[in-house]
């Protein structure tokens, strides 16, 4: 009997189709190899009864030619059987194996793209080192430890000191702002409206220089 196994040209990846065709296949050998002990079991004989008479004769009370075919068929596919059985094992281990690989490169991948993100980053130029609880910033959603990559018209390529962000802010009074930072490595966007509140300033949240 040829497997599918034979037929496969070398390098052509198992699918679970191709496993889905072979258990189909072990399926058949097995109803054939059943069908064939059904007809000894007719013949009263079974795979291991003598056909022969206590005197040495053949057996005129069954069909012998019968018999022997079916002993014959039985142990032809009961070969086949173990072959297709082998191939199925390997063709799922190498099923496991390849998703287990992908797993593990898209694991991989996905730990990257942060890392990649993170490095495209622009450098920092100032830090949040406080925060009060009710006042813009924080509403805007500004936190401690926060380090400011954009605030308004100012950035990291023209920031020469804290007098630039100080301008801003007194010129965007009730004006919504568009504030970057990097927070755990990721950049984080929020707009921050510099406006009066119960506290001091327009912002509520100190902001000091980063040391380049």
């Amino acid at each position: 009997m040829k497997t599918t196994g034979e037929n496969r040209a070398e390098g052509f990846e198992i699918t679970m189709d191709d496993v889905k065709n072979l258990i189909k296949k072990k399926d058949e050998i097995e109803e054939q190899i059943k069908a064939y002990h059904d007809v000894l079991e007719d013949q009263g004989v079974g795979v291991e009864g003598p056909l022969v008479d206590a005197e040495g004769y053949p057996r005129a009370d069954v069909n012998l030619y019968t018999i022997r075919d079916a002993r014959h068929n039985i142990s032809c596919l009961q070969n086949d059987h173990k072959a297709i059985m082998v191939e199925i094992e390997e063709a799922l281990h190498k099923l496991h194996a390849r998703e287990k690989a992908k797993r593990e490169r898209d694991e991989a991948e996905s730990q990257e793209e942060p890392m990649e993100e993170q490095v495209t980053l622009p450098p920092p130029f100032a830090r949040v080192d406080a925060v009060t609880y009710g006042s813009p910033a924080s509403g805007a959603g500004l936190k401690v430890g926060d380090e400011v990559i954009e605030f308004g018209s100012v950035n990291t390529n023209n920031f020469q000191n804290l007098q630039n962000i100080a301008a801003v802010v007194q010129h965007s009074e009730g004006k919504p702002l568009r504030v970057a930072v990097i927070r755990d490595g990721q950049k984080v966007q929020m707009s921050l409206t510099p406006q009066r509140w119960s506290g001091r300033g327009l912002l509520g949240c100190n902001i000091v220089p980063v040391q380049q």
